[in-house]
């Protein structure tokens, strides 16, 4: 039999060892492990990629999704303090984050447009410095959508001689897709913040060369109206006896609307912009507006769509916005002026509710 003192000894050893676990367990999770945190890190980027990220590219509503990105992203990518780096969702967070930062520098922009129309110079300085704050904020996160969306797939765009990655499945395709695009549009928006984000302006053709690991026509086009983008930016990417990057445009344009998402025809417009060509942007929205009795919008990818439609409509506001004072009227889109000169002061009652 053990004496008193030795089960007493044999107590406190038993103690000793417990809190010496307890200690050791505490010390591994004040740095970052936890075993519960990684499933549940592995689980939730798991069911992001697999569920919720099919059905947000379904989506209808491009202002509820957009916001989805900023609540969802800053949990979502935390897990990469206890597991890999959900970079695939990471990247789509990210880019719809930037959409919504964007339509805030939209309704600056277009603020800005009554105000001059008005000669409200206060008025108008004050939102051309808003206008820039929220695109250097869009610029810095679409910049960040493009670098997660290049570490997914394993893919260096600084190398000129590159592989294309492995892209097993169709969202890997447009995940990428979207990321090189997210690029792309990060130089855009600094460009309209007064360059507050620093985008390596060199993003732009790695983002042409990208372009072309996807292919053109099952994509709507995108990646073609990404490739003229750039060598209206850049002319010397332009490869000899390559088309004309206005008939590319168009083209895609087309393609965009045959695929049933017309993020292409957006990417026209916004060239269109860029280069101050005011024809091109009057003739595409007009075969915007057009498409829409025509269109077989796709299901899988409607939110591609809603996100290209929101960018046509914003180029359309702010044209009435500088020669009206207003944005299109309803009935109005897909037209660059009233019907008559007497609508320009005189709108229809439904105009106005």
């Amino acid at each position: 039999m053990h004496s008193p003192n030795s089960l007493g000894k044999a107590a406190v050893s038993r103690t000793g060892k417990g809190l010496f676990l307890v200690a050791c367990l505490a010390i591994l999770g004040g740095c970052g492990y936890n075993p519960v945190y990684q499933t549940t890190g592995v689980v939730l980027t798991g069911y992001s990629e697999s569920e919720a990220t099919p059905y947000v590219m379904q989506m209808s509503d491009a202002d509820m999704a957009c916001r989805l990105g900023e609540g969802l992203d800053p949990l979502v990518y935390s897990f990469n303090r206890v597991t890999d780096a959900p970079d695939t969702t990471g990247s789509l967070l990210q880019l719809l984050a930037a959409n919504c930062s964007e339509q805030e520098a939209w309704e600056q922009e277009l603020r800005y447009l009554r105000a001059n129309f008005q000669g409200d110079v206060p008025e108008a300085k004050d939102a051309r410095i808003q206008a820039k704050r929220w695109y250097g904020l869009t610029a810095s996160r679409r910049l960040e959508a493009f670098h997660r969306a290049m570490r997914a797939y394993e893919y260096d765009p600084s190398d000129a001689n590159a592989e294309c990655p492995f892209l097993y499945e169709d969202q890997d395709e447009l995940t990428f897709l979207l990321g090189v695009l997210t690029g792309l549009q990060a130089i855009t928006n600094d460009t309209g913040s007064g360059g507050q984000a620093g985008v390596p302006k060199d993003i732009a053709p790695q983002a042409e060369r990208a372009a072309q690991c996807v292919d053109n026509e099952k994509w709507g086009g995108i990646p073609n109206a990404i490739r003229a983008n750039v060598w209206l930016l850049i002319p010397d990417t332009r490869p000899t006896m390559s088309p004309d990057p206005w008939e590319l445009l168009e083209n895609s344009s087309e393609l965009g609307v045959k695929a049933g998402f017309r993020a292409s025809m957006a990417l026209e417009a916004v060239a269109a912009e860029t280069q101050g060509r005011q024809d091109v942007i009057k003739d595409v929205i007009a075969r915007f507006a057009a498409s829409e009795k025509t269109i077989k919008k796709s299901e899988d990818y409607r939110l591609v769509d809603e996100i290209g439609s929101a960018v046509i409509l914003h180029v359309s506001d702010k044209y009435w916005s500088a020669e009206y004072g207003y944005r299109t009227p309803r009935t109005h889109f897909g037209k660059m002026s009233p019907d008559s000169a007497s609508d320009a002061d005189v709108m229809d009652l439904d105009d106005l509710l």
